[in-house]
């Protein structure tokens, strides 16, 4: 007497389409994570040419001035009255603060941000300069 199997033996199948929406949606994940990694809301000021070494692991405060003299204190406009106590508000423990300076930009505006951040407690300053 034979008996039937209750299971028939099958041959596995790679389905494609599911793998396929695997590979859109890890496209699409990579593509909004790499966006996320720019920043696309910095001030745009060209740097003056030189050599630096590289920045520690933390952000310090940043002072940019932009080739039309307009003063910003981590990416916020600021008056030049105001530089000081949002410096004061916002500086750090070490007191490390960044000058970013446009080519273009005034010597004296610069000046005169780097002096209110010294009145508000800056004690070291660090020059940002474009890489050769």
């Amino acid at each position: 007497m034979k008996f039937k199997r209750s299971r028939a033996a099958r041959r596995g199948r790679i389905e494609i389409i599911p793998m396929i929406d695997v590979m859109f949606f890890l496209l699409a994940t990579f593509m909004l994570a790499s966006l996320a990694m720019q920043r696309l809301d910095a001030v745009k000021i060209t740097l003056p040419a030189g050599q630096a070494q590289k920045m520690s692991a933390h952000e310090p405060l940043t002072i940019s001035v932009d080739s039309h003299n307009d003063v910003f204190v981590n990416r916020q406009r600021v008056s030049a009255d105001q530089v000081e106590p949002t410096v004061k508000r916002l500086l750090q423990a070490d007191g490390d603060v960044v000058i970013a300076a446009d080519d273009a930009a005034g010597h004296g505006v610069v000046v005169q941000a780097m002096l209110a951040a010294r009145r508000a407690g800056a004690a070291h300053f660090l020059v940002a300069v474009h890489r050769e």
